[in-house]
């Protein structure tokens, strides 16, 4: 249903049941596949991508150019997944010649006022709760829920099953599976809660946690830590996802929590 008072430039590719409430606005080369829901108000530029069965809440801004000084006009996207719920007032800017896509999961919720910049990856069913701000390049793995009024420096990235408190100022990459909270944002603990909704068994849990005692806990160095966990302990899915997570880490993982 294309509601007579909305815009639609003839060039936007939208399949038939979408469903567009009035006064949005749609420009030219954006695509809109099947079952979405488009509310009052929202703005979608050129780049756009839209997937199955998503719902874009009123005063939604989708694909609006960088905020990037060294933007040049260069053709670039935002590439959003099915089921995904965008709610009042998200803000989501198009890639740079850096990537050239802004990309959204399938299955997140991104709640009001987010605001995802740049170049940013982040990942399927990931939450972003009300005002989090997301500087460009930065990655979000999948299931990661960042708290309201976070605010995540550029290139950070964070990884799968992160629980990140609200209000945190998340300077540092932020290994998987992990809870981060406090300022200076630091490793709390396991998010066990999470991991046992979505299937992880004890015995995959109380392996993360040992991993994660050897490499705040012990007095080791992260280098030290890493070759510490590949000698003593078995190879498994998540023993090598946090390896790699913290060999590949480009700005540095954040740091364990010593009360004074």
């Amino acid at each position: 249903m294309k509601q007579p008072l909305a815009y639609i430039h003839r060039e936007a590719k939208i399949a038939e049941n979408v469903v567009i409430e009035p006064f949005v606005t749609i420009d030219k080369d954006v695509e809109i596949a099947e079952g979405s829901w488009i509310g009052s108000n929202v703005t979608i530029m050129e780049g756009a991508r839209i997937g199955r069965n998503c719902r874009i809440f009123p005063g939604a801004v989708i694909s609006a150019i960088p905020q990037d000084l060294k933007f040049a006009g260069e053709k670039t996207t935002v590439e959003i997944g099915d089921n995904t719920t965008i709610r009042e007032c998200v803000t989501v800017n198009r890639g740079t010649k850096a990537n050239y896509k802004t990309v959204i999961g399938s299955n997140c919720l991104i709640m009001a006022y987010v605001h995802i910049a740049h170049d940013c990856i982040v990942g399927d069913n990931c939450i972003l709760a009300n005002a989090a701000t997301l500087g460009g390049h930065v990655t979000i793995d999948d299931w990661a829920i960042v708290g309201g009024l976070s605010a995540v420096h550029q290139f950070v990235h964070i990884g799968q099953h992160v629980m990140v408190s609200g209000g945190s100022l998340i300077r540092k990459d932020v290994p998987p599976y992990v809870k981060a909270a406090r300022e200076p944002l630091c490793f709390v603990g396991i998010n066990s809660i999470g991991l046992r909704r979505r299937g992880y068994s004890n015995e995959q849990i109380n392996e993360i946690q040992n991993i994660y005692r050897i490499l705040y806990l012990k007095g080791f160095n992260n280098s030290q830590a890493l070759e510490y966990i590949e000698a003593e302990l078995s190879a498994s899915p998540e023993r090598d996802e946090i390896i790699l997570f913290v060999k590949n880490s480009s700005r540095g993982i954040m740091k364990g929590y010593f009360p004074e």
